[in-house]
């Protein structure tokens, strides 16, 4: 009962924001139907039988149709997909997307589906020591997304957090993202280089970089990201 208290006491707090990015997930249910478009524009719909990783990373998905018709897909057929979290991680989602998606999603989102707790993968061409490889990645930031996306870096190490079970309340950072901006060809950027990377990044909206250059934190990544994309040409 307690935990059920604090947990509504998080929702009715406004605690989370539309401008944070969203904990990726690693559980996904098995009953809720999945929306995958493949890469050649065919649409399917069916239930998740399995999913293999590799390093964090989807290697395949097998869903269940209709039918009950086993399909196994490998991330270069797939051009996107709604997965809906299971457990723990479905109560994450629940509680992170209190607020509606706003008009600053891509356009291409479906804000119905993540509005239901959906998570959102696509397929993004990404740089990895300077060769270009295709991955199945998660968007953690689908309500402001529309000029920078930053996607889960399904191997990045936390900083401290604070929780229920699995359930984080606060910390928990990652320090690793993947991010590409204007759709250009994504890179991984890290805590640690944060400083190095933030002027490339935001110099070209005044009202982000002069607010921040003299004190640039890891920790605004989000904010950062998000004021770029509302407030920025």
């Amino acid at each position: 009962m307690k935990k059920i208290t604090f947990i509504a006491a998080i929702l009715c707090s406004g605690l989370f924001f539309s401008q944070e990015f969203l904990q990726a997930s690693d559980t996904f249910s098995h009953k809720e139907i999945v929306y995958i478009t493949l890469a050649d524009g065919k649409e399917l719909q069916g239930t998740i039988h399995d999913i293999d990783r590799k390093k964090g990373l989807i290697e395949e998905i097998v869903i269940r149709d209709g039918n009950d018709k086993k399909i196994k897909l490998k991330p270069e057929d797939v051009k996107l997909m709604y997965l809906m979290p299971s457990g723990l991680d479905k109560l994450s989602k629940a509680i992170e997307t209190v607020t509606e998606v706003n008009n600053y999603t891509d356009t291409k989102l479906n804000n119905t589906l993540l509005g239901k707790g959906y998570v959102y993968f696509e397929n993004v061409p990404v740089m990895l020591k300077k060769k270009r490889f295709t991955m199945l990645m998660q968007l953690v930031n689908p309500s402001f997304s529309s000029k920078i996306k930053v996607y889960d870096d399904p191997r990045a190490k936390e900083t401290t957090s604070i929780g229920i079970g699995a359930l984080k309340v606060a910390g928990g950072i990652d320090k690793s993202y993947y991010i590409s901006k204007d759709n250009e060809v994504a890179y991984k950027i890290e805590k640690s280089d944060y400083k190095d990377i933030f002027t490339p990044l935001f110099q070209s909206c005044s009202t982000v970089y002069d607010q921040y250059k003299s004190d640039v934190s890891w920790r605004d990544l989000e904010k950062h990201v998000y004021q770029y994309t509302t407030e920025c040409k």
